[in-house]
This record gives structure tokens, sequence and C-alpha cells, in this order.
């Protein structure tokens, strides 16, 4: 079942919560790739000096934060790089959540081949397929078309995994600090990032 709009609705902070353990899914050519969320981080504009919106800044780029809740909003960085975030809060109220870990489930292969030209891969390289934001949306094939697409889509959503089959069971929800964050003063302590500790697709420990 996809996540409906009023799952993003409400406090960042308790979606990027939620978001954990539900299951990304991005259809591409006919053929679904998704993985578990096991890693996210939440981003607070206007206060939040991490924030694209910081301050209420509106540019081209970020004009989706401002929108309804439940949208994708992705960007490029170091210009190579894409990251997906689902935008929440409501309207005019830029703030969102960065997926930054999969576990990956449906279209291996094509996820092995997004991201190493062959599907004969190693158990390190299985590993390192959907451990950041940039791998994983080069393995789900999520890149800036994306950007501003509802999450009510039939290609690209949330997939609520039922409670018998969620892996909260088998891991615990630790809070720190975000990460690559340095010019963020105060905001750089936040423990806005949340992820399944003993995971092993979690970015970085």
């Amino acid at each position: 079942m996809q996540a409906p709009p009023s799952f993003y609705e409400g406090d960042t902070l308790e979606v990027a919560k939620k978001l954990l353990g539900q299951k990304l899914v991005h259809t591409v050519d006919g053929i679904k790739r998704s993985g578990i969320i096991v890693e996210v981080e939440a981003y607070k504009g206007p206060d939040d000096k991490a924030a694209h919106s910081y301050g209420g800044r509106r540019t081209g780029r970020t004009e989706v934060m401002f929108g309804a809740p439940g949208h994708a909003y992705v960007y490029l960085i170091y210009g190579m790089y894409h990251c997906f975030n689902v935008i929440t809060a409501p309207v005019g109220t830029p703030q969102g959540v960065l997926i930054r870990a999969l576990e990956p489930v449906d279209g291996i292969e094509e996820i092995e081949f997004a991201r190493y030209n062959k599907t004969d891969i190693t158990k390190a390289q299985y590993k390192n397929l959907t451990n950041g934001p940039g791998k994983l949306c080069r393995a789900l094939g999520i890149t800036l078309e994306e950007r501003g697409v509802s999450l009510q889509s039939d290609t690209l959503h949330i997939e609520l995994v039922p409670e018998e089959e969620h892996i909260s069971s088998q891991y615990k929800i630790t809070a720190g600090p975000r990460i690559n964050i340095d010019y963020a003063e105060e905001a750089v302590h936040y423990p806005w990032r949340f992820y399944y500790e003993g995971n092993p697709f979690v970015s970085k420990k």
C-alpha cells in the first residue's frame, strides 16, 4: 500500500522516523526497483542553517520545498550526484527529509547494473549499492526528472511495509548529528539524523 498524503504531514522529525522501515519504490522502464529506508536526515528550514531553504530562501531549485508535503525534492551535489528528499510540513513551510540509505529489495540486478555496469559483484560492492544518498539515487534511477513529482505516482512512491514484515523489530532507531554540513554553525549539532543501528546498509555509523 502506498503511503497516503497524510503520512507526510505533521512534524518533520516524526515523519523522518516514520519513514524508517518503509520501502522507497521507483519503477524504471516497467521494472520495479526498491529498498527499505534505513537512514534519513530531517531538514527544518527556514530556521535550520543546514537547509537549502534557510531564511526562507526561495529559488528555482528550492521552490518545490514550499509546496505540498508528499512530493519529491531532488537536487545535485558536486555537479554529479543526485539526492532524494521527501517534502514534509504544510504548504509554505519548506521542510523535508533526505533519504540517506536503503537496504535493496526489488530489481536487484537492475540496481547492480546501474551502480557497477555489471551484475557479478562482490559482497563489499553489494553492501555499497545503496548506502549513501547519491548511491541510492543512481541505483534506483532517480534524477532531476523526478523533482516535484507527487509520491502518489505509480512510478515513484513510498510503500508502507506491514507491521509483521517491518524491520523495526530487528533494529533500534538511533539519532545523531547530520553528515557533511560543517557550514551550518550550531545546526551541525542537531541530532536530526535517524538510522537503524547495526543495519549493514547505513552510510556511516
